[in-house]
């Protein structure tokens, strides 16, 4: 259910009612003078740490001290600059410098009547909980059995260009194929094969480059590589590319995904014909080029399994499977790229970051393998890097929409193999925009006294914020430049808590995380949704018809239906912790990916 255009959930706000808006429960007492907000996680026993006193009233030179977990104080310090006002209630940040601390240990910081959440130092990372995350995301067996053999659609005719309400019925057109298995994409059931190339490559990513043993990422990454050789047809050349249809049509002949809130076991026998057998979708007909993205993202993807399948014969059949993909790109009268049924869902518009990014790895795949055709992607990437930098640059950084930062980075070690003399990029101009990335965070951070590299009024904050922290470490990979490490370990401590929420937006991850994420399967069985990763604050004005009724089914959290949030709203952003709230609240696989990615990089400082 999760998107960028507000289109799929309509049946939310429909004779809505606006949440109210009073504090949490705690509003009855008296109102806390202010706040310390710290990542939940912790940090590093060499990397700076920050965290952050807000404020009602001016309190500089404000003193503080850190205590152990039996209360011993082991630190002092006094509140640095004011760095800005919040909002209207909060008219003061401050930071605390906490980088003396470096003894391994769980401690909270004090300052006055106010304590902090618990956070430790210790070199440890929370990617192993995201990871579950995953494992629950699982499809296949018990759910969707009848993914087995599904029909094939033409694709659907939409109402409206800001809607997913078809018109009319669907046509079929082939089948049947096997698409079981793989992850759903969001809250929802649905399996995009434009989302899914990307958390796979980043999971094959984190493997190689930040934990090279860990042998149950890899395990979940072979999880999603086996999905994917399902949906590419080698012998047709047809490139399958979703699962399911968000909703129903405008006739009320059928019902979508999103019109029927329940657990995926109860599919298979649901009433309603695209529950039970799920239509299946293909990028274009077969033999025919599809999109560049797809082409580009499905390629590295294969290819970065090659890098690190042990046995060669079953690397070589992967770097050909990537091969054969890459080869299907249309990158001439592209269009509309192919994401999602429909587009809006991903609206992604640029492209030559995937061709860059899956020449490079098929580059580094050739070179493991000997593969004489190595030269040739390398060449190809080169060429894409250059086309990016002309047109695509500058206005992105590291996320689904735009993966130019591993790209790059892997660019610039295939070339680092290879005389890169006449290749169409340098070295130095890949390097020079992963820096550029980091700037556009870091001017961004410069005006937020909470020193977020992301916006808080658009989409996908949090895994922009991750995006940034795992550049940081790319670029410190290839230019051995650490002026961005600070920056990168404050975009992480943003999202475990050292924000103005004060919560960690990974459930289960810190000691306030998000407690009602917009997530069928934990709402339904009351099972926590351990490591899913939501997409945190959005624009304020998404939440202006209030957040709608609850679905037949959805079971209220909270309980009380009040916003605890609410007083934090701040600088055209707000964050709600509602099941109702799926505009901040819905966890999805690409988020998860990207701060997999994020974290094991970090690990290895």
């Amino acid at each position: 259910m999760r998107h960028a255009l507000a289109i799929a959930l309509t049946v939310l706000t429909v004779g809505s009612t606006v949440a109210s808006t009073t504090g949490g429960p705690a509003m009855a007492q008296a109102e806390p003078s202010g706040h310390i907000r710290v990542d939940q996680v912790g940090f590093g026993p060499a990397e700076a740490k920050h965290a952050y006193l807000m404020s009602r009233a001016p309190s500089p030179g404000a003193r503080f001290s850190v205590v152990d977990r039996d209360g011993r104080e082991v630190l002092k310090g006094t509140a640095g600059r004011d760095l800005g006002s919040w909002n209207a209630s909060y008219g003061h940040v401050y930071d605390l410098d906490l980088s003396r601390l470096r003894a391994p240990g769980r401690y909270r910081i004090r300052s006055g009547a106010l304590t902090s959440p618990s956070f430790q130092v210790a070199p440890a990372s929370p990617a192993d909980s995201i990871l579950a995350f995953f494992n629950g995301q699982r499809d296949g067996g018990r759910r969707h059995r009848n993914d087995r053999a599904a029909t094939v659609y033409e694709w659907p005719a939409f109402t409206g260009p800001d809607t997913d309400e078809i018109k009319g019925e669907l046509t079929k057109i082939g089948g049947p194929v096997d698409v079981e298995g793989g992850w759903f994409d969001a809250g929802d059931y649905l399996k995009f094969t434009h989302i899914l190339a990307y958390v796979d490559t980043l999971l094959w990513a984190s493997a190689r480059d930040g934990a090279p043993g860990d042998l149950r990422l890899r395990r979940e990454a072979a999880h999603g590589t086996k999905y994917l050789d399902k949906m590419w047809d080698g012998t047709t050349k047809t490139l399958y590319i979703q699962v399911g249809i968000g909703a129903g049509n405008k006739e009320g002949t059928f019902s979508g995904d999103h019109d029927v809130w329940r657990l995926p076991e109860t599919d298979d026998t649901s009433e309603h014909p695209f529950l039970r057998h799920r239509p299946v979708f293909r990028a274009a007909p077969p033999g025919e080029p599809i999109s560049p993205n797809l082409a580009g993202r499905t390629a590295a993807a294969f290819a970065l399994a090659a890098q690190l399948e042990p046995s060669r014969d079953k690397a070589r059949e992967l770097l050909d499977k990537a091969a054969d993909v890459y080869a299907m790109a249309r990158t001439e009268n592209v269009g509309q790229l192919v994401t999602s049924l429909p587009h809006a869902f991903y609206p992604e518009s640029a492209w030559r970051d995937d061709m860059e990014l899956g020449g490079a790895e098929l580059a580094l795949a050739g070179l493991r393998l000997g593969d004489p055709r190595w030269g040739g992607w390398l060449e190809r990437s080169a060429h894409w890097a250059r086309q990016y930098l002309t047109h695509e640059a500058g206005g992105d950084t590291f996320n689904l929409y735009d993966v130019s930062a591993l790209a790059h980075t892997d660019l610039v070690r295939a070339m680092r193999a290879a005389d890169a003399s006449m290749l169409a990029v340098t070295e130095t101009q890949l390097v020079d925009d992963l820096k550029a990335q980091l700037s556009i965070g870091a001017a961004r951070a410069a005006k937020d006294p909470f020193r977020a590299g992301a916006a808080y009024d658009a989409f996908d904050a949090v895994p922009h914020a991750f995006g940034l922290a795992a550049t940081s470490r790319l670029y410190r990979s290839v230019s051995g430049d650490r002026s961005y490490d600070t920056f990168g370990t404050q975009q992480r401590g943003w999202v475990f808590g050292a924000n103005p929420w004060g919560v960690s937006f990974v459930a289960e991850v810190g000691e306030r995380s998000i407690r009602c994420p917009h997530y069928q399967i934990s709402n339904l069985t009351g099972r926590p949704a351990r490591g899913a990763v939501v997409n945190g604050p959005n624009s304020a004005s998404l939440f202006d018809e209030g957040l709608g009724d609850h679905l037949d089914g959805m079971s209220p959290c909270p309980a009380d239906g009040v916003d605890a949030y609410a007083r934090f709203t701040g600088r055209g952003s707000r964050f709600v912790d509602d099941v109702r709230s799926w505009q901040a609240s819905e966890p999805a696989d690409d988020f998860a990916a990207v701060a997999v990615y994020a974290l094991t990089l970090m690990s290895r400082d």
